[in-house]
């Protein structure tokens, strides 16, 4: 019998014949995670175009799709999702400021009001598992219903990936962390007060 917690990424060689289209999609390399849920050839294809759906931000567009990865990330401490997005979050438009304001209070940001409203929303999302009214009101004036949707998708959609990360312990692959700039390591996003 197996053991779950000796759960690792699958080596490519060893991905079931259904998964090529995943192999395919990332150019016969897929990442840790893919390789993650692998191990689950149904769950990952099924997931398959969720992933690519949200991934690009869906009708909220990629820049704020990516503070809504960024802060779910933030809140999940998990650092594998945060260290990806940096890198996606800067080419979606995003300053290193406004990454880092991510992790911050909504209050202690200097992002536009629209983005604290997402920010808020993602915040009460993982927090109370739903949005208040005040916070829907705000957000009805910056978001199609639509887009609220999707809020909720691709925040709960990170929270799978984040709790399979942790709980296996996925570590950041070598390429993406060596894009990462200087001032975004492990030990500043786990512990904010040594930054």
């Amino acid at each position: 019998m197996k053991i779950l917690n000796e759960v690792k990424p699958l080596e490519l060689e060893k991905w079931d014949s259904s998964l090529e289209h995943v192999i395919k999609d990332m150019n016969g390399c897929p990442l840790n995670v893919h390789a993650l849920m692998a191990n689950h050839p149904a769950l990952l294809s099924a997931w398959w175009n969720f992933r690519n759906y949200s991934v690009t931000g869906g009708e909220l567009g990629q820049r704020k799709g990516e503070i809504v990865i960024l802060r779910t990330a933030h809140h999940l401490q998990a650092w594998y999702e945060w260290g990806a997005h940096v890198e996606r979050g800067l080419a979606s438009g995003l300053t290193m400021k406004e990454i880092d304001d991510i992790q911050k209070p909504v209050t202690h940001t200097e992002f536009n009001e629209s983005d604290q409203a997402l920010l808020q929303c993602v915040d009460e999302l993982y927090i109370d598992k739903q949005i208040s009214p005040d916070t829907l009101q705000c957000l009805d004036s910056y978001f199609s219903a639509q887009q609220i949707m999707d809020i909720m998708a691709i925040q709960g959609m990170y929270i799978i990936l984040g709790t399979m990360i942790k709980t296996w312990g996925l570590e950041l692959e070598a390429h993406i962390l060596a894009k990462l700039p200087d001032t975004v390591t492990q030990e500043d996003f786990l512990n904010p007060l040594r930054s």
